[in-house]
């Protein structure tokens, strides 16, 4: 029961993180490609990398803390859904070019953000 109220918590958190920097982005960039959601998820991609090297290697980041970063606050920060339902959108407004372009960009863009997390936790590791 703690776990759940812990990612609860996280989730809240990840959730109001998400709604400011998507607005804050939406603001700078605009609505007319999705910047806000592929940034989010290449942010979540890159520090659930850190993190789950840093809790499965050392003893900096406790199960409970890994629980609550990782389904908690990341699972309420990244925005999968957000993606597919953008990327629909833009198919169906005839955009096919953005929404293609938004599916490669953020496929690679949160693959390279995983592994860069990835590593820089294993570097972590070592220092």
């Amino acid at each position: 029961m703690r776990q759940f109220l812990l990612v609860v918590l996280g989730s809240g958190f990840g959730g109001g993180a998400r709604y400011l920097l998507g607005g804050w982005l939406i603001q700078i960039f605009g609505a007319a490609f999705p910047v806000a959601t592929v940034a989010i998820n290449a942010i979540g991609s890159f520090l659930i990398g850190v993190i789950m090297q840093l809790s499965l290697n050392t003893a900096l980041i406790s199960s409970d803390l890994r629980i609550t970063l990782t389904t908690g606050v990341l699972g309420g920060f990244t925005t999968y859904s957000t993606f597919n339902y953008e990327t629909i959108s833009l198919f169906q407004q005839g955009a096919v070019l953005l929404a293609t372009l938004n599916v490669v960009v953020t496929v690679i863009l949160c693959l390279a953000c995983g592994v860069a997390g990835l590593l820089l936790g294993r570097w972590w590791v070592t220092i």
